[in-house]
């Protein structure tokens, strides 16, 4: 069927209940409408779905969770008897039909005679990871759309590890889900008759309990905070999601008494009503938390998004303005401190690593080669860290001591496997601290290091590609970076491109191709060396490219110059 037909089907067929038909019906006169709606089948890809909500083929609504689930729960049966009786662990957000999506999923899970385990009420994500791993389920889905706008909600497929699916495991799921061409392939059960079978259970605070004192195991310097913890300040926002009562519990169990909430942000509101867009790495969304610490004299602000598993940062430069700290300075901070003091207090483990993504900061390696540490390099996304911290448990070959990625996301310890906001504010209140104690704050630390290893810098561009059109548009850029790719930025040779996609090193210098063993990816990373690359990729998530920068420079003020004549050099090149 072409879009008109599928559109046509959804209004005519009683399958689908009113509110969608109607729904529907309001845009009969809207063939640009229809078709965005209906041209194709909303993607489930390695992380599961995200989209607009709405009804249509590529909207999120009960229709498409629907299908998504009877596509994971075949696969789960197919896995045999062991991993339908273990079950699977459902957490969810507070963005708009979340709860209405958790219940769906559970119920159509049930209806193939698996057992789901309910949280109660919204969780962070990094809870559902550690819920996974507790309860010793087949399989976890969280619904959540992380820091999308208000009209974004999503599905992320967790497997028995607690991290997110890895390959081949991922494809072998889209092909269930691609399977179930017909909605009437769909089973599904009712509360009441899951519950009268045992299938539908709810947990919540038995699991809080646990994964709490998980996080307060990872305290690095727990005499320092139990002694002086009162005397730091901190605001904090969950930015109206997820993070609110854990976050708050954690800091105040282990010793941060001074926490003060930021009263407009701190209830869940499906609309966002203060940000609109919840990302922590938006300047705007610590406009009332600045406004807050003004009032308190706050040594820091911290925010979480909707999900609680990326954290931003405020704290103040030296001429006494509020500035945010990138993931990545948040990043190589923790980095340092932990290699530091485990090192002060013989904590460290045998064979510590260190891992990080391709598109975050170069300055890591820099901290882990200094000291001695294992740095891994792995794609974006965090379940390709999660995927080696149980490498390293089966082989044995390293003990995880910390990982980051440049989009605000970081986890230590390996009670979860995937990235953790409430862990890091603890960490980040804790360093704050001990930096306090110095007479110093997290700026004046980072200039430490920007001294000691290096000035690196690190930006991001991203285009907005919407539509059947903008896919296009996303082939056309990535296909003529491979077939005519750039061989110099402003006089600066490239010296090598990495395609991802079929893993493959190209050498200008000495024209020359090799091999390199990492999972497939639409990716393209230039290195010009002396520090500096750009790295381009399709956002997995959203209709949008995004493109990446580093360099280093030999001060603040040349790190700075460097990186924006080197990303607006860039962005030249790369033209729809």
């Amino acid at each position: 069927m072409d879009y008109k037909e599928k559109y046509l089907n959804w209004v005519n067929n009683d399958y689908f209940d009113d509110e969608t038909r109607e729904e529907l019906k309001k845009i009969a006169d809207n063939e640009k409408e229809i078709e965005d709606r209906f041209f194709k089948e909303l993607d489930f890809g390695t992380g599961g779905l995200r989209g607009v909500i709405g009804a249509g083929t590529n909207r999120l609504n009960i229709y498409t969770i629907s299908k998504a689930t009877q596509g994971l729960a075949n696969y789960i049966l197919k896995e045999g008897e062991e991993a339908k009786n273990a079950g699977v662990c459902i957490a969810y957000d507070s963005r708009r039909f979340s709860t209405l999506f958790a219940k769906t999923a559970a119920l159509v899970l049930n209806g193939n005679g698996i057992k789901t385990y309910l949280f109660e009420t919204l969780r962070p994500t990094p809870t559902l990871s550690f819920a996974i791993r507790e309860l010793n389920a087949a399989a976890g889905i969280v619904v959540t759309a992380s820091h999308n706008p208000p009209e974004y909600n999503g599905y992320k497929v967790y497997w028995s590890d607690g991290g997110q699916v890895p390959f081949p495991r991922d494809n072998e799921i889209i092909t269930e889900v691609n399977a179930i061409t017909d909605f009437s392939m769909v089973k599904k059960l009712t509360e009441e008759e899951a519950t009268q079978q045992n299938l539908f259970n709810i947990i919540g605070k038995e699991i809080d309990d646990k994964y709490v004192e998980k996080v307060k195991e990872q305290l690095v310097n727990k005499e320092l905070v139990t002694q002086s913890g009162k005397d730091l300040n901190i605001v904090y926002t969950p930015l109206h999601g997820t993070g609110n009562i854990l976050v708050r519990r954690v800091l105040d169990e282990v010793g941060f008494k001074n926490v003060f909430v930021v009263p407009e942000q701190e209830l869940p509101d499906e609309n966002f009503s203060t940000v609109g867009y919840p990302n922590p790495e938006d300047p705007n969304v610590f406009k009332l938390g600045i406004a807050l610490g003004e009032e308190h004299n706050a040594d820091l602000i911290l925010a979480t998004d909707p999900d609680c598993d990326r954290i931003g940062v405020v704290i103040k430069n030296d001429a006494g303005e509020s500035i945010v700290l990138t993931g990545n300075m948040v990043g190589v901070l923790i980095t340092d401190y932990l290699i530091k003091q485990n090192k002060s207090n013989n904590t460290m483990p045998k064979n510590p690593a260190i891992i990080s993504t391709i598109v975050s900061t170069d300055m890591t390696k820099a901290i882990a080669e200094k000291n001695n540490i294992t740095y891994i390099d792995v794609l974006t996304g965090f379940k390709y860290i999660g995927e080696k911290i149980k490498e390293f448990e089966i082989s044995g070959s390293n003990n995880f001591l910390f990982g980051f990625e440049e989009s605000y996301g970081a986890l230590a310890g390996t009670y979860a496997r995937d990235k953790d906001a409430v862990v890091i504010a603890m960490l980040v209140c804790e360093m704050a601290l001990y930096y306090k104690a110095k007479g110093m704050n997290l700026y004046d630390g980072l200039q430490q290091l920007y001294k000691e290893y290096g000035f690196f810098k690190e930006s991001i561009e991203t285009i907005t590609l919407k539509g059947i059109d903008g896919l296009n548009d996303m082939k056309k850029i990535m296909t003529s970076l491979r077939e005519n790719p750039p061989k110099s930025i402003d006089g600066t040779k490239i010296i090598s491109l990495k395609d991802y996609s079929i893993g493959k090193e190209i050498n200008f210098v000495v024209n020359a191709t090799k091999n390199f063993d990492m999972p497939k990816s639409d990716v393209l990373y230039f290195d010009l060396g002396e520090g500096s690359w750009f790295c381009v990729r399709p956002s997995g998530t959203e209709p949008k490219i995004k493109i990446y920068f580093g360099i280093k420079g030999e001060n603040n003020a040349d790190a700075d110059s460097k990186l924006k004549s080197f990303s607006e050099s860039v962005m030249k090149l790369i033209q729809i």
